[in-house]
């Protein structure tokens, strides 16, 4: 029991170094539009922190996982030793923790993270004011749609990537959704103009809308009176 025990006290110290180390990297890089930074951090840099967990979860296990028994009484003169056994709390701790590891692994590998609908569209139309002209080039548009606060997904600005309602000119854009994710937040950015933002009102595994939403403006007190739509569709 003291062997598998302390084989557990070491993999969990490893995994939480592997994991807290590549996490630590990543969150210190910042954002990851290629997945460049994440994948160093877990293949490179994450073998580092593993090691030393392994070592520091077997260190905690021989040293607080294992106590001494309050020896009994013995014949005047013979000094023993006393014997030593595993440490309830530590062991019951440590259990919970492999537990709710496992738990949290299936949630998250083995439950799909996947969109039930599997990969969809999410049309986009941005309107902008009377008095605003479209920039010179689709080029000159900057659309970001982010999952989760950090996966960002595929956009695409085709030819035909403007239209018009009435008199205000309208850009047009997709993005190709294809995982479950907590929030997602659409961003436009123009020439001359500051960014704005858009919390987009969908669930984690959502439905396809039917046909396009109402016109909604910006997140927070932008003064740019640009309004922002969306449809949802599946590809399949």
């Amino acid at each position: 029991m003291r062997i598998i025990l302390g084989l557990l006290s070491g993999l969990i110290g490893m995994l939480a170094g592997w994991f807290g180390l590549a996490f630590l990297v990543v969150a210190l890089a910042g954002p990851d539009r290629d997945g460049g930074t994440a994948m160093g951090a877990f293949f490179n840099i994450g073998p580092i922190g593993a090691v030393v967990g392994f070592i520091a979860g077997v260190w905690l296990f021989t040293g607080i996982g294992i106590v001494k028994s309050v020896p009994s009484a013995a014949p005047s003169g013979n000094a023993t030793t006393p014997p030593t056994r595993i440490s309830r709390p530590f062991a019951v701790a440590l259990l919970v923790l492999a537990g709710g590891l496992g738990w949290w692994a299936w949630y998250e590998l083995i439950r799909s993270p996947y969109l039930t609908h599997g990969d969809m569209t999410l049309d986009l139309q941005f309107r902008l004011p009377p008095d605003m002209a479209l920039p010179p080039s689709k080029e000159d548009v900057h659309i970001d749609v982010t999952e989760g606060g950090r996966r960002y997904a595929p956009i695409s600005v085709s030819d035909s990537w403007h239209g018009h309602d009435g008199n205000r000119q309208v850009v047009l854009a997709k993005a190709s959704l294809s995982y479950k994710a907590s929030q997602r937040v659409v961003s436009l950015a123009l020439p001359g103009i500051d960014e704005v933002t858009w919390r987009v009102d969908l669930g984690s595994d959502p439905e396809p809308t039917q046909g396009y939403t109402a016109w909604r403006p910006s997140s927070g007190n932008s003064a740019l009176k640009i309004e922002m739509n969306f449809r949802l569709r599946a590809d399949r």
